[in-house]
């Protein structure tokens, strides 16, 4: 199969919400809830050549810290390791959005 760039599918308020809460009931009080990452670095990766969309990976950074690590994907459906990869996204907490249905 090949990526084609429109994988993914948009969820209700109601659903987002309800995974969310799903994880939320399995961390402790202050864990990271979620990571942003700003447009333009996103871009970076989303316009390198042959780049068709952005997995996603978890991991430990040196601290102990939980982060979100972003990396271009090509239609063969491989990351481009040799290209951009974006990390240190703002956590929250500490930096949150005011209280939704997402994070609380």
């Amino acid at each position: 199969m090949s990526f084609i760039g429109n994988e993914g599918k948009e969820v209700t308020l109601a659903e987002a919400s309800a995974w969310t809460e799903n994880y939320r009931a399995t961390i402790t009080k202050g864990d990271t809830l979620a990571h942003f990452v700003g447009k333009d670095q996103l871009m970076k990766i989303l316009d390198q050549a042959e780049c068709v969309g952005v997995r996603h990976y978890y991991g430990i950074d040196e601290d102990g810290a939980k982060v979100l690590i972003a990396v271009g994907v090509t239609s063969d459906e491989n990351d481009m390791t040799e290209g951009i990869i974006i990390e240190r996204m703002i956590a929250c907490p500490p930096r949150c959005s005011t209280r939704n249905n997402l994070n609380s």
